[in-house]
């Protein structure tokens, strides 16, 4: 008779206690009987503990497991939120030293300009969202100069590879500052006069707009938005006749479309033209449709760098007709040097007029000229002296001084 490995040792074992007294008066053949039996026993008692055992390393095995999956679903979770969410956000500060002559007011003053925030987040890899909150001015309440905005909060959806639909609130693709407003990415202090006067930069509103690539350097973007809200109660002026998307009236929609061409290295040439068919929302009666246009060029070789821009609003009405709001525009012309790495000079000449229509003398003329310094590709430090010499008489001179930053 054989036995496994483990039978056999309980054998062996077994037989050792043979010479125990309590065998001692029993037959070779009793003896073999109760060993075999006392053997079973055993050998039922050691299934069983493998059985429980067994049994134990099942139920580890798939705890372990189940902790396995939670972190790795925890960890993968986390990974993906934090790969697919981006948070940026620039701002700047501002020393204004300006003397007023003929009447305008002086201005010696810091101001913390702005302070913005971006979030955005990729769902997958065609649909994704982006949003900027923004503090004009440092602080916002009542009886405060500044303002708390949202800027943009748009979800972006890619119908092809080179053409993409959006709907929100986003930046008008108009100009050269209203989309690329980061201080590190132009010259001087202030923003230009022209994209603040005639194109109210920054500039947005809530609607649904396309854009993409048409091949051989040209890209479009066509969108659909509310429009301005400027009255005579605000002179016809375009900067005062946004609406910010805060419960915007919505009786006439505006149009704006571009088409823009960077088919040779270092030149960008582009349009844009944006019609409303009231440009005050049913507000004033004595004024209607409103057209603008706007053409620009930037041209860079090496460490030269030239930018220009010419916009212009057509208004209609006897309301804007008769303040000579009519018409107004502006243009700039904007020559650069980068000396370094760090080091950059500039110089604008601007002239704008927002009653243009009119045959009184009332163009604004300004010259900057000044310095940018570069210590990282995403902080700078600028200096620029500012001499107007507006039709009116009304003239601001001196100098400013700025820091700024993005990441």
């Amino acid at each position: 008779m054989k036995y496994p490995l483990k039978r056999t040792a309980l054998a062996a074992a077994l037989l050792s206690a043979l010479s125990a007294p309590a065998w001692a008066d029993m037959s070779v053949e009793a003896r073999l009987k109760a060993m075999e039996s006392r053997l079973n026993a055993l050998e039922a008692e050691n299934q069983a503990l493998k059985g429980q055992l067994q049994s134990t390393e099942q139920k580890v095995t798939a705890t372990t497991a189940q902790i396995e999956e939670v972190s790795r679903t925890a960890s993968a979770g986390g990974a993906s939120w934090a790969e697919n969410t981006r948070i940026g956000g620039y701002g700047e500060l501002h020393y204004n030293n300006l003397d007023g002559e003929g009447g305008a007011s002086g201005k010696d003053e810091f101001d913390l300009h702005r302070f913005v925030l971006f979030f955005g987040h990729t769902f997958n890899e065609r649909t994704r969202f982006f949003s900027e909150v923004e503090v004009e001015h440092s602080i916002a309440g009542e009886g405060k100069n500044g303002e708390i905005e949202l800027e943009q909060a748009y979800v972006e959806y890619d119908l092809t590879p080179n053409h993409r639909v959006k709907g929100g609130l986003f930046l008008l693709p108009v100009g050269l500052i209203n989309e690329t407003h980061e201080p590190p990415t132009f010259y001087g202090v202030e923003r230009n006069p022209i994209e603040s006067n005639i194109i109210p930069a920054t500039w947005w509103a809530g609607g649904a707009a396309v854009s993409g690539e048409l091949g051989g350097g040209f890209g479009y973007d066509f969108a659909v938005h509310e429009g301005l809200a400027a009255t005579a109660a605000k002179s016809y002026k375009p900067r005062d006749g946004r609406q910010k998307t805060s419960n915007a009236k919505a009786n006439d929609l505006a149009y704006t479309a571009r088409l823009k061409w960077t088919g040779m290295p270092g030149l960008e040439l582009g349009g844009s033209l944006q019609y409303q068919g009231d440009i005050t929302q049913g507000l004033d009666a004595k004024a209607g449709s409103a057209t603008l246009a706007e053409l620009h060029g930037v041209f860079s070789k090496g460490p030269f760098g030239l930018k220009a821009l010419y916009s212009q609003w057509n208004l209609d009405g006897s309301g804007p007709e008769a303040i000579g709001a009519d018409k107004q525009r502006g243009w700039y012309i904007e020559p650069s040097f980068k000396l370094s790495e760090h080091w950059g000079v500039f110089a604008r000449y601007n002239l704008w007029d927002n009653t243009a229509g009119d045959s009184t003398g009332s163009e604004k003329k300004q010259i900057d000229a000044g310095v940018n310094f570069w210590p990282h590709p995403d902080v700078v430090v600028k200096a620029d002296y500012q001499h107007q010499d507006n039709d009116n008489g009304q003239n601001q001179n001196g100098f400013n001084l700025g820091v700024g930053y993005q990441f």
